[in-house]
């Protein structure tokens, strides 16, 4: 991988991304993935209720949005590397708050922290920090490191499983805090490079404000079309990372069997995206979202059904999540034109987080009054509501504006 180093730091940046993907690894893996595995044996050693549990993450994905906007302006005053530093010291101290709580009090302040660790561990993070390195030329840096990260449930649910067996849920979430200290951060303080030159774009404020401005009635309607679809996206993406194995469970799979289902994800989210990385220059980025929602859609259907059709299912949707998360910058880049784009992004993102922050407990109570098929068909509606409005975008942008 060629890409211009703008700090002229001496490291290539191949070691510098590759690094920062195994980072990428640890932190989704032991924060965004966690709950997926530990949810059902912290309920049952603890006696809280499964809701309450999940409720934890749910305040995690909101902190994390909360505090990404201070954390991009200090990856872009101090560069990436004490932020990502930072952000792995605290997930450590997080994830050992929560291997020690015993009660919901220190256990949602243990989520508190984990959440802002989130924000300055996770893609945003990352993709900002190489933005500061590389500038125009990280888009190939971006696109690599999504490779790697597809990879977090594949590697991470297995070994949670298998920590809990020998561990714990507690041991467990104490040995992930070893592995930021001793495993991640290293990683950054050695491979990521130190930025000692602040190289800004300056913009006031008006201009800021300007950037936000949308022109007329047809970029207004399709800004609430997207900022619909991202919504009922993120939704969709959280309630299968919490639930999935547990939704599998309840088809008679030994826990075991469904970590591995559920670990082929990983597999079908980068094989989705090396074909779009191919083939993507060659058409629009609509037909990307268009092509993601299909899949996510069919894959939601078919968990109605039991195995081998399972397979198909989870294979499906990790292929249409993989693509998603191109589409979903790509498309607005697209759509409003680089010079709105950052502002416009961050706007898109508001819905989304709020729906994140609140789809595991909904679905935690979906299952605790429900049942596995009600949680199923709730996706499938989800994705059926996106397929309507990915139609309505497509249709408003088969001329450009």
């Amino acid at each position: 991988m060629t890409i211009p180093d703008q700090r002229g730091d001496s490291r290539r940046p191949a070691v510098v991304v590759g690094g920062l993907g195994l980072v990428q690894i640890l932190a989704w893996g032991t924060s965004y993935y966690l709950p997926a595995v530990l949810a059902a044996p912290m309920a049952a050693a603890t006696g809280w209720s499964l809701s309450f549990i999940v409720g934890g993450f749910s305040l995690a994905l909101f902190v994390s949005g909360l505090a990404a906007p201070p954390v991009g302006r200090m990856i872009d005053r101090y560069g990436g590397r004490p932020v990502l530093a930072g952000g792995a010291i605290v997930l450590a101290a997080g994830l050992t708050a929560l291997g020690l709580a015993t009660n919901l009090v220190v256990f949602f302040a243990a989520w508190l922290v984990i959440g802002l660790a989130m924000s300055a561990s996770l893609y945003d993070a990352a993709f900002s920090t190489l933005g500061r390195l590389y500038g125009s030329a990280a888009r190939r840096a971006i696109t690599v490191l999504t490779l790697f990260g597809g990879f977090a449930s594949t590697v991470c649910w297995p070994l949670s499983a298998y920590l809990v067996e020998m561990l714990g849920w507690r041991g467990t979430c104490l040995t992930y805090a070893g592995c930021q200290i001793v495993l991640s951060l290293p990683i950054i303080l050695f491979l990521i490079p130190r930025e000692t030159v602040k190289d800004r774009l300056a913009e006031t404020p008006s201009s800021s404000r300007a950037k936000l401005k949308l022109a007329s009635r047809h970029e207004r309607r399709a800004f609430a079309i997207l900022a619909a679809m991202l919504m009922i996206g993120g939704t969709i993406a959280t309630l299968v990372s919490v639930h999935l194995l547990t939704l599998l469970q309840a088809k008679d799979i030994a826990l075991a069997a469904a970590v591995s289902l559920g670990a082929l994800m990983g597999p079908s989210q980068v094989g989705a995206r090396l074909v779009e990385m191919a083939l993507g220059r060659h058409y629009h980025p609509l037909w990307t979202l268009a092509a993601a929602t299909a899949l996510i859609a069919t894959g939601s259907f078919l968990l109605f059904f039991d195995l081998p059709i399972t397979l198909a299912a989870i294979a499906l949707y990790g292929a249409g999540n993989g693509i998603w998360s191109i589409a979903k910058g790509t498309v607005p880049l697209a759509i409003f034109g680089a010079s709105r784009y950052p502002v416009l992004m961050g706007q898109l993102a508001m819905p989304g987080l709020i729906a994140q922050s609140a789809a595991p407990f909904i679905g935690a109570i979906v299952l605790e009054h429900g049942n596995a098929q009600g949680t199923v068909a709730l996706l499938v509606a989800l994705a059926l509501a996106n397929v309507a409005l990915i139609a309505a975008l497509a249709r408003m942008h088969r001329t450009p504006s």
